[in-house]
């Protein structure tokens, strides 16, 4: 797996720019940092972390252009907030151009932007990481949510939802219904710790 990951690393590094490769590699380790953590598989944590933006590179329009031609269904929600398309088609990517066959990377890769209900462990430390990785430094709470997550990652999540959904209708944008629906979900178990 060490080879695949290499060599993925110098693949990605020709087709990012130096920002978004530096974030790539960045989320990379810190996904592995969580899944050390947590008692995930690093190497998967590793590969998801380094594929997640796989298909960043694109513009929105292409994306949609690219999905269309391959015949990858795109929602409503995810055309009128084009800005997450690149999980989707970046999962697809993974899968078809770099052989990537595991089921639970290409699902963290899928759902890294907008979350979802009861993530899978793997979900969870890509979603988280691409947030908190040290390379980040415009985010709400960041203080707050990097020790949170190497401590309860639930309530970290609930956190990062509850600050991207505050930003996004602050800014007056429209807001993926996946993330309304994780933010519930995540929401509902910080009630049920806190008892409420």
């Amino acid at each position: 797996m060490q080879e695949i990951i290499a060599q993925l690393r110098n693949e990605l590094s020709g087709k990012l720019t130096p920002s978004r490769y530096e974030h790539t590699i960045s989320v990379s380790f810190t996904a592995a940092a969580l899944a050390m953590r947590y008692g995930c598989d690093l190497d998967r944590a590793e590969l998801a972390g380094l594929l997640h933006d796989c298909a960043k590179h694109y513009s929105n329009e292409t994306i949609i252009k690219k999905c269309g031609k391959q015949k990858i269904a795109l929602t409503e929600d995810e055309k009128k907030a084009p800005a997450v398309l690149h999980a989707k088609y970046g999962a697809w990517l993974a899968e078809t151009k770099y052989q990537i066959s595991d089921p639970e990377v290409l699902s963290a890769i899928r759902w890294h932007t907008t979350g979802r209900p009861d993530m899978t462990l793997l979900e969870e430390i890509i979603f988280t990481a691409d947030y908190i990785e040290p390379r980040r430094y415009e985010a709400p709470d960041l203080p707050l949510v990097r020790p949170l997550a190497f401590t309860d990652l639930k309530e970290c999540i609930y956190q990062i939802l509850k600050d991207t959904l505050d930003y996004l209708n602050g800014k007056g944008c429209y807001v993926d219904s996946m993330t309304n629906l994780a933010y519930d979900y995540y929401k509902q178990l910080h009630e049920e710790k806190k008892g409420n």
